[in-house]
């Protein structure tokens, strides 16, 4: 569905983006005369519309998009700023299909409410339910239950979860 390597990049950077409520790949036709564009993404953040492409589009497009109610933005993937989230987000999306134990999800909520942002390391021994405890905290990330800074290193034991909410 991705156009590109850089597109499904992009998606996963939208994917765990706590901005973002709601996106689609491909979402519409831009016109500019005979000329046409499709953006890789639109995206919902709060009250914002936004159309995303992962590579510079023509000129017209910004105008194009207002014309149509949205935003426009170009987030380049090779950034090297982005590099990290970027890894991060590709480490804990591929545990995006996990089913989290409701045991493993109370017990782990329960800790953090109780003593606060603790490292990975410490979260581990709280997950009795599942052979990879990594996937119970990385699910529930995804869930947007828990918190990981994805810009601050690469995810190891001393990252710190936060409970959201």
């Amino acid at each position: 569905m991705f156009r590109t390597q850089a597109a499904r990049d992009l998606a996963c950077l939208i994917e765990v983006d706590p901005e973002v409520s709601a996106w689609v790949c491909l979402p519409l036709i831009l016109r500019h005369g005979e000329a046409f564009h499709i953006p890789d993404f639109a995206i919902d953040r709060g009250d914002a519309r936004v159309l995303c492409d992962s590579r510079t589009a023509p000129d017209w497009v910004r105008e194009s998009a207002a014309d149509s109610g949205y935003n426009y933005e170009v987030t380049e993937t090779t950034q090297d700023a982005l590099a990290v989230r970027l890894q991060n987000a590709k480490d804990l999306l591929r545990y995006a299909g996990y089913r989290v134990a409701l045991g493993d999800k109370i017990r782990l909520l329960a800790f953090l409410e109780e003593h606060g942002p603790i490292p990975i390391l410490s979260c581990l021994p709280l997950v009795q339910h599942s052979r990879d405890p990594m996937a119970v905290i990385a699910r529930l990330f995804l869930d947007r239950t828990l918190h990981i800074g994805l810009d601050d290193g690469p995810i190891g034991p001393e990252t710190r979860v936060h409970r959201i909410g």
